[in-house]
């Protein structure tokens, strides 16, 4: 367990977090009855001990959200629905004077020892910091401390987040101007997919870790069976994000230099993503648009009957009509980014705009038409 919230960060920021976390249990407390309330958990950076440190003179100050999980007795939905919205509501109330976002989830410790092993549940339990409850609160929970053990559609599941966010990075740069917000996200979400980068290419054969600076020494000394020609650069990159999570700061590129960075960083998102899905799939594939207009299952893992009632909540009696709804909905946003942050003439040409179009049941097919769809259902999805 975590003994810091931070490597290096000062007295008055580590003492800065820790009264957070004081405040944060006493409304936890508050909200949910101690009948109910098993243990309060702080994951994600901080509760790591590798949450990241903004210098600005002799000033530190946090960065990452604050990442609470609210383990309660009993079912978690039921638990969802009787202290969600309240809890939502606290970690508003405490976002101002915490300097950064206060979030929770509510879970359960029965539902995580009956869960299978994902890059969540193993970055949870082998990395945080109990607030609230016993040092066992994990007990029965082996399975979630094995690395080795996560699923291939696990690396997949966080590339495609973090270019997805590379997905909202090319739409901001098709602006003529941006605003220091915007760079700044910019900035921000480059730098988190080049350390996916990296640990999508750990994970997937088998070498990832709760701590990114084990994780970077890993990937630095990785010997891999085959020749991948792009490992120098995933490395170099990961190396840079690494740095930038435990010392963030806003960017001052320009324009014209964040386009050059986000260039070069999709590109090289694009072929890891071959490499991977290759992999994953054992369907090897030349291209995004040939993977997003291929007919395999890219989530062969999922239930198709459950797939169904996704698809029906998500989308409505409509989505039967088409030849996937049997497909876990996620797949459609696969196809969809492949040809979205990929693929130049994917909205000029018939067969990749039909697909788009199919995938994200969006009218008019245009570019702000499909993202507006995209991300209408990612955050179900992501």
């Amino acid at each position: 367990m975590a003994t810091r919230f931070t490597l290096d960060g000062n007295d008055e920021l580590e003492s800065h977090l820790a009264a957070t976390s004081r405040r944060v249990l006493e409304g936890v407390q508050s909200v949910v009855p101690p009948s109910v309330l098993h243990a309060l958990v702080l994951g994600g950076g901080y509760g790591r001990g590798e949450g990241g440190v903004c210098r600005s003179g002799n000033k530190d100050r946090p960065y990452n959200d604050l990442e609470f999980y609210v383990f309660a007795r009993g079912s978690p939905l039921l638990n969802e629905y009787r202290y969600g919205a309240r809890l939502r509501e606290l970690g508003g109330g405490l976002s101002a004077d915490a300097g950064v976002h206060v979030e929770f989830k509510v879970h359960s410790r029965d539902k995580l020892r009956r869960s299978p092993v994902s890059m969540f549940s193993y970055d949870l339990v082998t990395g945080h910091r109990i607030i609230l409850g016993r040092e066992d609160v994990f007990e029965g929970c082996g399975r979630h401390f094995r690395a080795d053990q996560i699923p291939l559609h696990e690396a997949t599941r966080l590339l495609f987040n973090r270019c997805s966010g590379l997905l909202l990075v090319k739409d901001l740069l098709r602006k003529e101007t941006l605003t220091p917000e915007e760079s700044d996200f910019i900035g921000r979400n480059l730098a988190k997919a080049r350390l996916a980068f990296g640990d999508a290419v750990l994970t997937t054969l088998g070498f990832y870790h709760w701590s990114c600076l084990v994780r970077n020494v890993r990937l630095r000394k990785l010997a891999v069976p085959e020749e991948l020609p792009w490992l120098a650069a995933v490395q170099q990159y990961h190396t840079d994000a690494v740095e930038f999570k435990l010392h963030p700061g806003r960017t001052s590129a320009s324009k014209a230099k964040l386009q050059e960075q986000f260039l070069e960083t999709a590109e090289l998102g694009e072929r890891i993503w071959l490499w991977l899905e290759s992999w994953r799939l054992k369907q090897p594939m030349a291209s995004t648009r040939e993977y997003a207009l291929g007919h395999w299952s890219k989530c062969p893992e999922t239930s198709p009957w459950r797939n169904l009632l996704l698809n029906l909540r998500t989308f409505g009696p409509r989505v039967i009509v088409g030849a996937h709804f049997l497909r876990y909905p996620r797949e459609r946003l696969l196809n969809a980014l492949s040809l979205l942050l990929w693929d130049k003439n994917a909205l000029m040409e018939d067969a990749p705009r039909k697909c788009l179009k199919r995938n994200l049941l969006a009218p008019h097919g245009d570019w702000p038409d499909l993202l507006r769809a995209y991300q209408r259902i990612w955050p179900s999805y992501g």
